[in-house]
């Protein structure tokens, strides 16, 4: 108890590190108990962070501020308009044809489950395989109904959430971008002068975050272009839904590809079955799945990411559990964030200890 209350006396000594944190809890707290309401600033927060760099390589050439923020700004408003109305035609036209032959594949796969019995009757009995089914079936009817419940409910919620939404964010984002500067003296006129330990952490964080999304961004386009490539080649039914999944995978580092291999494998099956084109398809996939890890992620984060895979599992199940999907998609920020924190806390300790011996 002795060493605990003298390393408590010996750290909370230092200003710097009251300053800093108070910050922290103030900004987890915020998000622990106010995210939901704030979810959209937060959208507009990270299309701010990828739009930044553009704005950036603008005025290098001596844009104006203003001008440069009109520009890029209008310009992703373009494309997302643009890959809106090509892309979401194809999707709904695609997630109608699945739903459609969602029957045929639940039929062929109880079919699948009911000949296991006779290929491994050591393992596997006829009843066993019968009572597997009974139970899936009722599991997803009871799926359905409650899907077609909280439908008929959050319908109009999730209308009005998306209205606000595409009223709100864009205008976010246009004000984030141009009153960036404005925005953070305001801040820093309102914090201690006696901050610098909250300030070395904020300008690694600020770099990291802005990498970071626009990293994901980049990776995103990336895969999800190469995946649909990939299985139009092939063939594959469903092949612009499949790819988007793939490509919106990556959002949640290594459990994202774990889960979506599962529908990239059953539509591949249930098209071709146990063929040299299932095969050849789930090695190019696993090729790009390969080349995402070791080759494209290396590459976009070398700045952004340092963090052991463990860490970055367990920071997305943590977060993700507390603030649902901002949390994931946040999780290797605010896991950077707390290893910046632990960086600079030790030497924060150490100033202030050298400081006292010089005096």
């Amino acid at each position: 108890m002795q060493l605990i209350r003298d390393w408590f006396s010996r750290t909370f000594n230092d200003p710097q590190v009251v300053v800093l944190g108070l910050v922290l809890l103030l900004g987890f707290g915020v998000v622990l108990f106010m995210g939901n309401m704030l979810a959209p600033v937060l959208a507009s927060l990270v299309l701010a962070y990828l739009l930044e760099g553009f704005v950036r390589y603008l005025e290098r050439w001596r844009v104006p501020r203003l001008a440069a923020v009109t520009v890029v700004f209008l310009s992703f408003t373009a494309f997302l308009l643009a890959l809106f109305l090509v892309l979401f035609p194809v999707l709904y036209r695609q997630l109608v044809q699945l739903v459609e032959q969602l029957p045929a594949i639940l039929a062929r796969g109880q079919a699948l489950l009911l000949q296991l019995p006779e290929h491994y009757p050591q393992l596997f009995s006829e009843a066993q395989m019968r009572e597997i089914i009974d139970g899936l079936r009722r599991e997803l009817i009871d799926w359905a109904q409650r899907v077609v419940t909280s439908f008929s409910f959050q319908s109009v919620v999730v209308i009005v959430t998306l209205l606000v939404y595409m009223v709100l964010v864009p205008f976010m984002v246009f004000f984030f971008l141009k009153d960036k500067r404005l925005m953070l003296q305001w801040l820093s006129d309102h914090l201690p002068r006696d901050r610098g330990l909250a300030s070395e952490v904020w300008r690694e964080v600020d770099l990291q975050i802005g990498n970071y999304v626009r990293g994901k961004f980049v990776e995103i386009i990336i895969v999800w272009a190469v995946t649909f490539i990939t299985f139009s080649l092939f063939g594959l039914q469903f092949a612009m839904l499949l790819a988007v999944m793939v490509g919106l995978s990556v959002i949640v580092p290594y459990v994202g590809a774990a889960v979506v291999t599962l529908p990239v494998a059953i539509i591949a099956y249930f098209q071709w079955g146990v063929s040299p084109e299932f095969a050849w398809l789930m090695v190019a996939y696993f090729i790009i799945q390969a080349l995402d890890g070791n080759v494209l992620v290396p590459l976009l984060f070398s700045e952004a990411v340092n963090l052991h895979p463990v860490a970055i599992i367990v920071a997305i199940l943590v977060f993700g559990g507390v603030w649902g999907f901002w949390g994931v998609f946040f999780a290797i920020p605010l896991a950077t964030l707390i290893q910046a924190v632990i960086k600079a806390w030790p030497s924060a300790a150490s100033h202030r200890e050298q400081a006292q011996g010089e005096a």
